[in-house]
């Protein structure tokens, strides 16, 4: 696409939406995709907000979920329990676009979809869940942490292992165009249907 060539969804509110989705979608699939790895920010117990990046493993637009995962020890976890609000920050600079999602997390500490999440997670994605020492303490020396190289069974860690599923309850698009930018608010209602979409002032 040429820089004067404009795509179909520059003045179209519902294909931003539809876009948003197809690179949230495209995102969790491809690892070479700029929203496979978006930054979520949460408030921590003091109030404070925190931000770190994830790998998205989950994008569906029925369900307006998203869904990543960390480890049962992570403090990102006591953050989300006292406060679920959240919001994701995605953004790919070939495509120009960037989209904020906010919505409520939840931590799935055991049930269907943990299990499910657990089975197709990759050996070597599993290795971080079997470190000895929970994430963020504090340690002696840079290398004074042991994931063991001979685990006694392919589950090992999976105690520590947690999905987060984030039910979106807004995306704020923005697209950069020399000819002008376009942002725009898209409102989900509690089922992830598309409640109201508006054009916002870039």
């Amino acid at each position: 696409m040429s820089i004067d060539t404009l795509p179909t969804y520059y003045d179209d509110l519902n294909a931003s939406y539809d876009e948003a989705w197809t690179l949230l979608i495209r995102g969790k699939a491809d690892r070479r995709s700029a929203f496979h790895t978006p930054s979520v920010a949460t408030v921590d117990t003091d109030g404070y907000p925190q931000v770190r990046t994830v790998v998205l493993r989950a994008a569906d637009k029925t369900s307006a979920e998203l869904r990543f995962h960390t480890d049962l020890r992570a403090r990102k976890l006591v953050e989300i329990a006292e406060q679920p609000c959240v919001s994701l920050h995605f953004y790919d600079k070939k495509a120009k676009i960037q989209l904020r999602a906010t919505g409520l997390a939840k931590a799935h500490t055991s049930g269907f979809v943990k299990e499910a999440a657990w089975e197709n997670t990759r050996a070597m994605s599993r290795e971080c869940y079997r470190v000895d020492k929970s994430p963020g303490s504090f340690v002696d020396a840079s290398d004074d942490w042991v994931i063991p190289q001979d685990p006694p069974d392919a589950d090992m860690g999976k105690e520590h292992f947690v999905p987060v599923v984030v039910k979106v309850r807004s995306i704020e698009w923005l697209y950069l165009a020399r000819g002008g930018h376009r942002r725009a608010l898209f409102d989900l209602d509690e089922h992830g249907a598309l409640a109201s979409a508006r054009w916002m002032v870039p």
